[in-house]
């Protein structure tokens, strides 16, 4: 019977608990505060878009490293204890961030659906633009390979 290897956190589940109630009541205040419903379902691939893209530029890429930086080592291990290091977990996780940017950007598009479509629009556009970039370089590292490989022998 094998075991599952426990990870020591400074960390303790009122402390995850906390951010869950953060992001709840964030919720609830989106949806109390508006009379707007979220996106509808036609809108859904904008927002899983930006979502994708806000959450990237925020979890990885360098102009996220300011919002980082109090929270995350160079190293990408979360600083501290506690909270701060729950929060420092948070911001290098994409799935976990993923939910606060989705929040975000839903509550944006139920109490100003003009600018939320804007900003999901921009992001969106990133987006797509980073997985065309993806293939693209994808497509060129493929061609280059067979350009270089020697030509098959014949027997």
């Amino acid at each position: 019977m094998g075991s599952a290897r426990r990870v020591d956190t400074p960390t303790r589940p009122r402390h995850y608990a906390a951010y869950n109630v953060a992001w709840a009541a964030l919720l609830a205040a989106v949806a109390a505060g508006t009379e707007a419903e979220g996106p509808p379902v036609r809108e859904l691939p904008l927002f899983g878009l930006a979502s994708f893209t806000l959450t990237k530029s925020l979890s990885k890429e360098k102009v996220g490293t300011w919002i980082r930086e109090p929270l995350v080592d160079e190293e990408r291990r979360p600083k501290g204890q506690g909270l701060r290091y729950a929060a420092g977990e948070l911001l290098t996780c994409t799935r976990c961030l993923g939910t606060w940017s989705a929040l975000g950007l839903v509550g944006l598009r139920a109490a100003r659906p003009r600018e939320a479509r804007l900003v999901a629009g921009v992001l969106a556009t990133s987006a797509v633009n980073d997985f065309l970039q993806c293939g693209f370089n994808w497509a060129t590292s493929c061609a280059n390979r067979s350009a270089t490989a020697p030509p098959p022998s014949s027997p």
